[in-house]
């Protein structure tokens, strides 16, 4: 029996593509897994409703492949009386751009 994630992960990918979080809805962590067609810079970075950068998780040339990169928000939610969050996250690779939306919960 063959196992897919080797085999996802042995692929150079031929486009560039987002996927959606895991978990999601999530609490404090969640994984963004994304892959690069060709070497370019790729940023990715998460927002909130307004806009506002809330973290850069990826500012730097890649190589093509399929990478996995974790989002850790650290930010202090003690004052906020909300039980969830509705956060954005965006992939820029060369003339690729796609976001996501996740769910963060308190």
């Amino acid at each position: 029996m063959l196992n897919n994630r080797i085999l996802w992960d042995d692929i150079t990918p031929f486009t560039f593509q987002l996927s959606q979080n895991y978990p999601n809805p999530f609490r404090e962590r969640t994984n963004i897994k994304y892959c690069v067609a060709y070497k370019t810079k790729v940023k990715i970075k998460v927002y909130d409703e307004n806009h506002n950068v809330i973290q850069k998780l990826v500012d730097e040339e890649k190589e093509p492949g399929t990478y996995e990169i974790e989002f850790n928000d650290e930010r202090n939610h003690n004052s906020g009386s909300f039980e969830h969050e509705i956060l954005f996250y965006i992939l820029e690779a060369g003339d690729y751009k796609c976001e996501k939306k996740m769910e963060l919960i308190k």
